[in-house]
């Protein structure tokens, strides 16, 4: 689902929300980011002796493959330019939010609960019974997110009990 293209003369309003493809330049970009951002955040502490197959199941475990993708969301700006993104992923037949990503300069404005609530509506209009979600234990600010926008805490689900076992698990029920 990709908006239609806008004209010169069509203004954007000031924060918005498009539906785009999985490989759509900003998104991409904003992947990039997160990436980026995980790996500072993750890196640290972590075990320099650590068995090559243990990393390589936890990368596994948190890889989206794009013929998984049911829906790919960006919030942007009136210039165009991605300032959040989600994805909604088939995770054998569960509807799982992942790479939720609010740029950092925008942060606490709205935006993160902004993608959640388009991201539950994409799942009703879909017909899921429920959302999940996993995240990381040194990420506080998406968890008090979830809580905040009215996710409920699960236990850890697969594939993140045997490759992250410390991921703080949610769920939203959808009415």
């Amino acid at each position: 689902m990709t908006d239609s293209p806008r004209t010169e003369t069509t203004p954007l309003p000031p924060l918005h929300v498009e539906h785009v493809e999985y490989d759509d330049p900003r998104a991409r970009e904003m992947r990039a980011r997160m990436d980026a951002e995980m790996t500072a955040v993750y890196s640290v502490g972590r075990d320099p002796d650590e068995p090559a197959e243990k990393a390589a199941a936890r990368d596994a475990a948190l890889t989206v493959h794009p013929e998984n993708v049911r829906a790919t969301v960006l919030v942007v700006d009136s210039e165009g330019a991605a300032v959040g993104h989600a994805v909604l992923y088939d995770r054998a037949g569960e509807w799982e939010v992942k790479r939720v990503m609010v740029d950092g300069t925008r942060r606490g404005r709205g935006i993160g609960r902004l993608i959640m609530v388009e991201l539950e509506a994409i799942g009703r209009a879909g017909g899921a019974r429920r959302l999940i979600l996993q995240t990381g234990d040194r990420q506080p600010d998406a968890v008090a997110l979830y809580e905040k926008v009215g996710w409920t805490p699960i236990p850890v689900y697969e594939p993140y009990v045997t490759t992250i076992p410390q991921s703080i698990c949610f769920e939203r029920v959808l009415d």
